[in-house]
């Protein structure tokens, strides 16, 4: 679950003025980059922490993203554009898979690449909660790893994430030194495994 979480992250827009659904597809189209530090809460359907983690994100639309876990943790999160890298540092282990593979119908494919995200979910505006504007995206195919995603913004931009799996699950997730269209190395969305790591690949 902690895969296709970070894949729908590093599609993120990060910043709004008002959490409405025109402008978040607004958004969409103005976003380019963006990097960020965040904090991530599992909780269980208790709402029990399960796990908790902290890190770096950087991407660039459409499809490149580096995602790095720093606590409790190290794991490295690369997509190139054609394909996502996994690399586990304790295992020495990569895991290689088709972008549209990795993707499918996670809630990355809400904001990855098209603006026109709500043929694949209804959007809608909650209005405002702990001093935070939200949106709710609920996915309109049934076979979706989440049954909702609400997304908080402050006059700031980008403040926090809720995903809720069909176990009852709820992952938390705040950003913190958000900053948008920043320029980014081309390098930082390439990925070499390292020498003598095991890989693992979906590619024949």
């Amino acid at each position: 679950m902690r895969r296709l979480i970070l894949l729908f992250l590093l599609v993120l827009p990060a910043a709004a003025s008002a959490a409405t659904v025109e402008e978040l597809k607004s958004l969409l189209r103005e976003t380019t980059t963006a990097r960020s530090r965040f904090a991530q809460m599992v909780l269980d359907k208790n709402l029990k922490p399960l796990q908790q983690s902290t890190g770096n994100m950087q991407f660039a639309r459409p499809g490149k993203f580096r995602w790095e876990y720093d606590k409790p943790y190290q794991q490295t999160i690369v997509g190139d554009g054609t394909r996502v890298w996994i690399y586990d540092k304790d295992l020495n282990q990569v895991t290689v898979r088709r972008m549209d593979v990795a993707l499918g119908s996670t809630p990355a494919a809400l904001l990855a690449g098209s603006s026109d995200i709500d043929k694949s979910y209804a959007l809608t505006a909650t209005g405002n909660q702990d001093g935070l504007d939200w949106i709710e995206a609920v996915p309109r195919a049934r076979d979706n790893t989440f049954e909702k995603v609400r997304l908080g913004f402050s006059k700031s931009g980008l403040e926090a994430m809720e995903l809720r799996d069909q176990f009852g699950h709820v992952t938390v997730i705040k950003f913190s030194a958000i900053e948008r269209n920043a320029k980014i190395a081309p390098e930082t969305f390439r990925f070499t495994p390292p020498k003598g790591a095991d890989v693992i690949s979906d590619q024949k």
